[in-house]
């Protein structure tokens, strides 16, 4: 009997997987290109807000070249993904508050991964790749093998042949260095296996969100008494990881993992062949990437350690929280209510009714007391220290003046004087001969109200120095434009109103 039914049921069931399903959908293309376009591997989840606004974007961008595009908004599409299975989104914390955010499952990572693999060339076989094959059957077969001799014989001829090239190496022997076409050869096996470790890890992670889910239901519908159910959740606790088969892959591939020095080892190893002439035709992405394995290692273990931290967060949580006293009480609750229907249902009709508040009602209370008195609220507040004897003196008269604004009648009368009597040339002459307490900085703006007031215009660009003295004694300079005062000027300054000056 032909076995092409059980090949057609096992096809089929390949292809009902979330991972075919996204290849196989009339946007396909679309989805894996918004994939590709909006996650990477240094970012590994989006903002829920963002993406939705990204695909918008990516929607007018083709609508605008004539390409066609579905029809929905990109919220609708992002929900449609998630409910494919494409697209995986959770709460985190954020600065200041929880944000939604949107990751790749194991699925879309997995397309991804056959795109990127289709779409470039490779070589189908080459001298790394057996070499690889070669040295893993080799090892795996020395495990395998439980002859104590014939381990012995496999370890002593390992020995031997990396002996031998050491002695050659030590004796002055040639080093054959490799070739660009060999590393080339490597590094495209390297990249392979690299780029699946991505959804390798959440795989792991949705495997034991899986678990949590199924855990949280079990016990939530759990009839039976509470310490077997006490029990039953801690043994899977304990077997957490080794339960399902990414769980036990992840816990070998750990072991690995957390060696500092092993890690060390292969950040020194990666550094090494991108010192390789080989590298220069590796564009600086490439390289950037290639250097972070170790990152995406320890950041796919944070991940899984995350996740598995909430399961027993939520456990714990479920065992603390759990009360059964409310649960007994509930329970009479419900038995009371029963017993009463029973009763009832003696002498009521086939279509009797009664009417049930399914919520109790609101007690009429004008004003529900909130606080009691406290005679500490009453009591007055502690009198004051007197530190009167502490005070600085009080200013002077003086001291106040010598804050406030402009003296303007006495500038006035000084600068028609100097004028008057011709000692001096320019108005800052005359500014530099008066008294310190005319020489205060303010008093340069009541020169300039004079100015003003004259109506007669001044040459910006000839300057002269000012020289002004503050009232704690220190002295600015400052340049102001050239100003010199006819005679007509002094006449007009002196015949001025000014009003009266209030210090």
């Amino acid at each position: 009997m032909s076995d092409i039914a059980a090949e057609l049921a096992r096809v089929r069931e390949a292809f009902d997987k979330p991972t075919l399903r996204l290849l196989d959908r009339k946007w396909a293309p679309f989805v894996l290109a918004v994939f590709k376009s909006s996650f990477s591997r240094d970012r590994r989840s989006v903002g829920c807000e963002l993406l939705h606004t990204q695909v918008d974007a990516y929607l007018a961008d083709l609508r605008s070249t004539g390409i066609d595009a579905p029809e929905k908004t990109g919220r609708a599409l992002c929900v449609q993904w998630m409910n494919d299975l494409w697209l995986y989104r959770e709460i985190r914390d954020a600065g200041d508050g929880k944000e939604e955010h949107y990751s790749l499952t194991s699925h879309a990572l997995e397309s991804l991964l056959l795109i990127d693999g289709l779409a470039r060339d490779r070589a189908l076989i080459s001298e790394s790749r057996l070499s690889t094959i070669v040295d893993t059957v080799r090892h795996r077969a020395t495990e395998a093998n439980p002859d104590r001799e014939e381990r012995v014989r496999r370890l002593d001829q390992h020995i031997d042949e990396l002996t031998s090239e050491r002695d050659r190496l030590a004796a002055g022997g040639e080093i054959e260095p490799a070739s660009n076409e060999q590393m080339h050869e490597g590094y495209a096996d390297l990249i392979d296996l690299i780029q699946q470790l991505p959804s390798d890890f959440k795989r792991v992670e949705e495997s034991v969100a899986a678990m949590h889910r199924q855990i949280v239901n079990d016990f939530r519908s759990e009839q039976r008494p509470i310490g077997e159910v006490l029990d039953d959740y801690l043994a899977k606790t304990d077997a957490l990881m080794s339960s399902t088969a990414e769980g036990r892959a992840f816990e070998g591939a750990f072991a690995l993992l957390r060696n500092d020095t092993l890690m060390q080892g292969l950040k020194a190893d990666l550094e090494t062949i991108l010192l390789h002439p080989f590298a220069l035709e590796l564009s600086l992405s490439e390289r950037r990437s290639f250097m972070s394995t170790v990152t995406l290692l320890r950041k796919g273990i944070d991940d899984v350690l995350t996740q598995r931290k909430g399961l027993t967060t939520t456990l714990r949580e479920h065992i603390v929280n759990h009360d059964v006293v409310k649960d007994r009480e509930l329970e009479l609750v419900l038995r009371d209510v029963n017993r009463e229907l029973a009763t009832w249902m003696q002498t009521a009709g086939p279509r009797s009714m009664v009417t049930a508040e399914l919520m109790p009602g609101t007690l009429e209370v004008e004003h529900l007391r909130e606080r009691f008195y406290d005679p500490v609220a009453h009591k007055g507040p502690p009198a004051l220290a007197d530190v009167s004897d502490a005070a600085p003196a009080a200013p002077s008269l003086g001291d106040l003046r010598e804050q406030g604004g402009p003296l303007l009648a006495e500038l006035r009368d000084a600068l028609v004087a100097a004028f008057g009597a011709g000692q001096t040339a320019s108005v800052g002459m005359a500014f530099n001969g008066f008294d310190a307490s005319l020489r205060r900085p303010v008093e340069i703006l009541g020169l300039l109200q004079l100015y003003a007031q004259l109506n007669t215009p001044t040459d910006p660009a000839s300057l002269e120095t000012f020289e002004t003295v503050r009232p704690d004694g220190s002295v600015r300079l400052f340049d102001v434009p050239r100003r010199i005062l006819t005679d007509d000027d002094t006449v007009a300054l002196a015949a001025r109103n000014l009003g009266s000056q209030h210090d």
